[in-house]
Formats: C-alpha cells, structure tokens, sequence
C-alpha cells in the first residue's frame, strides 16, 4: 500500500475535543511506543471522538471498525471474493491499517465474539504480525500501526467481557463524562445553544446518572446532549426535545420515564 492510499483515511479536519485530564499527554507517550491501547468507559462518553482527535493530532490516518456479534474473524482480516477474473483477496479494515501504518480503532469490541478477537493478539506483543492463514501470508505491521480498542465496562457480563489475556495486551485510560462546566462548553460549541440552557441540560443528565443502577442501565450521555441542543437550536421546543433525546431513548419503563419528565420540566417548564 503507498502513502496515497493512507491519505484517504486520514482526518482532515481537527475534531472538537476538550481535554479532562492528562489523556491527550499519557496517548501521545503511549503511541510513541507504539502501545496498544484500551478505552474504557460508558456510552457517548468521548471515546470515539478522542481517538479522531488523537489521530488528526498525531497526523496518522484511522481506520475505525463497530464491532459487532456477527462479526467474524475475516471481516477483520479480509477474505477471498470472486469476480469476472476468478478468485481475488480483499483485505479487512485491520489488515489495511497495519500495512499502511494507521490507527486502528475497534469500537466496543466486547460485541465481538471471542474468536474473532484473538487475531489480534500477535498485533498487540513484540511479535507485531498478522498472520493472514487463508492466503498463507504473514503481514509485518507497519512501524507507525497502532491498535485502538474501546468498550463499556457498565455492560460486563459472564458472556460478554474481554478475556484476561487480551486485556493484558492493552494499556487503559477510564473515560468518564466531564465535568459540568465542560460538558456545558462541549454542548454550546456542538449545538450553538446558549449557555444557559447547556447548563441545564447537562443538570439533566446528571439527575438521570444518579438513577444508574436504580431504574436505568445508563445515564443520559454527552451525545444525546448533543442531541437536545441541536434540536433546540432547530427551534424545537425544549421539553419535547428532551422527551424525545433524553428521554425516550433511555427507558421505555412508564414509571422511569414520569421521573426523566419530571426532572425535564423542572429545567423546561
């Protein structure tokens, strides 16, 4: 692969991002040594976003895969097609990233099956190789691939948690909502609302956090934020915004959704 196919999938355009800690710092050391790294924490966080940003900010193209259950080990690595000239091999997302150098991001890949995650595991040691077993190929990584995973550690279970010997592989960083202020200045700059009902949103969100694990599995993310300021903007009510991005979404339980409704007029009268 030549540098012109890794243009294609580098960002060129920087990615909105608002630092909470040292993250931005502690990746930049940890790409340096070109470790891989996990992400973890809940849904519509920043995860995805700070990847792009680390990747634009870096200047490295990012090949970005949303794992899933179906997922199979040659969705990742690539595979044999037939066309008018007989059999050919397409390679996967993960095995054009580590020929051209790339990032290489699996979102939630806890979604994955099992089976499918372990070919990732020569990529993740001093070894740095893909082997490609259906084509009898053995693919070096590029010096500059770096393998990115992400996932939602609120959603473990027995059946659908990483295997210790893959998350040994990875160096972490707990992701979490920013604070209030923060998450404030991410919503006005994203949706263009006044900072006055950004604040109010997010109080929203944070009543609704504190009912995890009391009524909701998840808290009112930042994206869904997001999603309320920007049909605020859009000269929609701001009650029946909330309703349908804060609220509905997250619960289908009568009860759960009276107390969200509640908690939205109290903000939205």
């Amino acid at each position: 692969m030549t540098e012109q196919a890794a243009e294609q999938y580098k960002i060129t355009e920087e990615p909105y991002y608002l630092p909470v800690h040292d993250e931005v710092s502690l990746y930049e050391a940890a790409y340096g040594a070109r470790m891989p790294v996990m992400l973890k924490g809940p849904t519509g966080c920043g995860k995805s976003r700070f990847v792009e940003y680390m990747a634009w900010k870096l200047g490295r193209p990012l090949i970005t895969v949303a794992c899933n259950e179906d997922m199979t080990a040659s969705d990742l690595v690539g595979r044999f097609l037939l066309d008018k000239d007989g059999t050919v091999w397409q390679d996967g997302p993960l095995t054009i990233a580590a020929r051209i150098g790339a990032i290489c991001y699996l979102d939630e890949v806890v979604e994955a099956r099992q089976d499918t995650t372990v070919v990732i595991h020569p990529l993740t040691d001093h070894r740095r190789v893909l082997p490609l077993d259906k084509k009898g190929e053995l693919v070096h990584a590029h010096p500059d691939f770096q393998l990115v995973i992400s996932y939602n550690p609120g959603y473990q279970s027995l059946m659908k948690d990483l295997k210790q010997s893959t998350k040994q592989r990875f160096a972490a960083l707990d992701f979490d909502y920013p604070e209030a202020d923060v998450e404030s200045d991410i919503v006005m700059h994203e949706t263009g609302v006044d900072k006055e009902t950004a604040e109010k949103l997010v109080q929203i969100a944070h009543r609704a956090r504190n009912l995890k694990g009391h009524g909701l599995d998840e808290g009112i993310s930042t994206r869904l934020l997001v999603y309320a300021g920007q049909l605020i903007a859009k000269g929609v009510d701001p009650s029946a915004a909330c309703r349908m991005t804060l609220v509905r979404p997250l619960t289908d339980d009568p009860d759960m959704r009276d107390t969200l409704d509640a908690a939205v007029s109290t903000f939205f009268s």
